[in-house]
């Protein structure tokens, strides 16, 4: 990560995570025993994301942090900004150690890299199991077939993308649906003055890594709001 990092003081957990909480110990895990669940989250920390980055980041954090209390996943950081800079972390079930690494990011203008977070994706996947790509962004800059040729990889790797988008970008709308149609995930946009809309959508992401379909399905059903979307749409 980079060396001009600032800490952000960390809030306490919120009652809806509490609640959270409550829902998932409920839930069953499906993966074999003795195996998390595997999930990479991707990041655009470009200007454009600068206004809503803050309490996004806070909310993601949060979120992916308590999930990785369960005991139940796996998470692989991966963000890019600036100038060509990509960067990502090594697996981890450290809520404190994700947590600092999210925190720590500040946003810096640039092109959209979501190449580099499909290709990372790819290459983990060639290595051992992941069960699932989160990506947040507003934007695409990038050749869309190249990204879907990517994403079509993914498909057959059997690694469900989970695009949240913020904002009405067109371009971004367009490419964001078909990289989740060719991986057998699903794309959702959220409004990012309602930070309950992403915090849904993280942890049905985090339910689905830890717990698989089943899982998501019930969370579903009980959270409401968006998250139902993204059931029907996964393969």
């Amino acid at each position: 990560m980079a060396k001009d990092r600032e800490q952000l003081p960390a809030n306490s957990t919120p009652h809806e995570v509490d609640g959270f909480l409550r829902k998932m110990a409920s839930m069953p895990v499906l993966r074999p025993a003795g195996r998390r669940g595997r999930l990479i989250f991707g990041l655009d920390a470009t200007a454009s994301r600068e206004p809503t980055w803050d309490r996004a980041c806070h909310i993601q954090g949060q979120m992916f942090a308590e999930a990785a209390l369960l005991g139940g996943i796996e998470i692989r950081l991966i963000w890019y900004r600036g100038f060509g800079e990509c960067r990502a972390g090594r697996w981890t079930a450290d809520s404190g150690e994700l947590l600092r690494a999210m925190t720590a990011v500040r946003c810096r203008g640039g092109h959209t890299q979501i190449r580099k977070i499909l290709g990372d994706a790819i290459r983990e996947a060639g290595r051992g199991r992941v069960d699932a790509l989160v990506f947040v962004g507003d934007c695409v800059e990038e050749d869309v077939d190249e990204l879907c040729h990517l994403a079509g990889q993914l498909g057959v790797l059997g690694v469900p993308v989970f695009v949240f988008h913020e904002g009405h970008e067109p371009v971004a709308a367009r490419a964001f649906a078909e990289i989740a149609r060719l991986t057998g995930g699903a794309c959702c946009r959220f409004d990012a003055d309602s930070p309950g809309q992403l915090r849904d959508l993280l942890s049905a992401v985090a339910v689905y890594a830890a717990g698989g379909r089943a899982a998501l399905e019930d969370f579903g059903a009980r959270a409401g709001g968006l998250v139902p979307r993204l059931t029907s749409q996964i393969r």
